[in-house]
């Protein structure tokens, strides 16, 4: 079954139940999905990629906004549960990045690789593993570096 076919299927049951919250999640990756389809430039077709893409940038949007609500104290406190559970519900159809020792892990091999010394090499390091093709969290990377290179 597709992401889509989850996702259609999803909403059904959510709108069965009177499930609000997964309603309103479920039609806002349905809308993200039609605003990228619709971008200038937009040639592909609209299958699981663009599906697990757009949630993933809807995600890291949600976790970005979430930290702030957080940050803001009780009075964002409603706001950044909601988006907890709309992180949580759609994380589900990402792919799992790893952990931190399998992450440390790839750090350490880049700066072998590397031959990185010089806490001036941070970016070059975080850049060769984000390009690894290892589904892994940029700011875990970029803490891990940190801590490798003394930065």
């Amino acid at each position: 079954m597709s992401v889509r076919e989850q996702l259609t299927a999803e909403l059904k049951d959510a709108m069965k139940t009177g499930d609000r919250p997964r309603v309103n999640v479920i039609r806002q990756v349905q809308s993200e999905v039609s605003v990228a389809k619709s971008a200038p430039g937009f040639s592909g077709e609209v299958d699981d990629a663009l599906y697990v893409a757009t949630i993933g940038s809807y995600v890291k949007k949600m976790a970005k906004a979430k930290r702030e609500f957080e940050d803001a104290g009780e009075r964002g406190r409603a706001q950044a549960d909601k988006l907890a559970f709309e992180i949580e519900y759609l994380s589900r159809w990402l792919p799992q990045s790893l952990g931190e020792d399998e992450t440390r892990a790839l750090v350490r091999s880049a700066i072998e690789e590397l031959g990185a010394t010089d806490p001036k090499m941070t970016g070059r390091v975080i850049g060769h593993v984000m390009k690894s093709g290892a589904a892994v969290d940029g700011n875990l990377v970029n803490r891990l570096v940190s801590e490798e290179l003394g930065a």
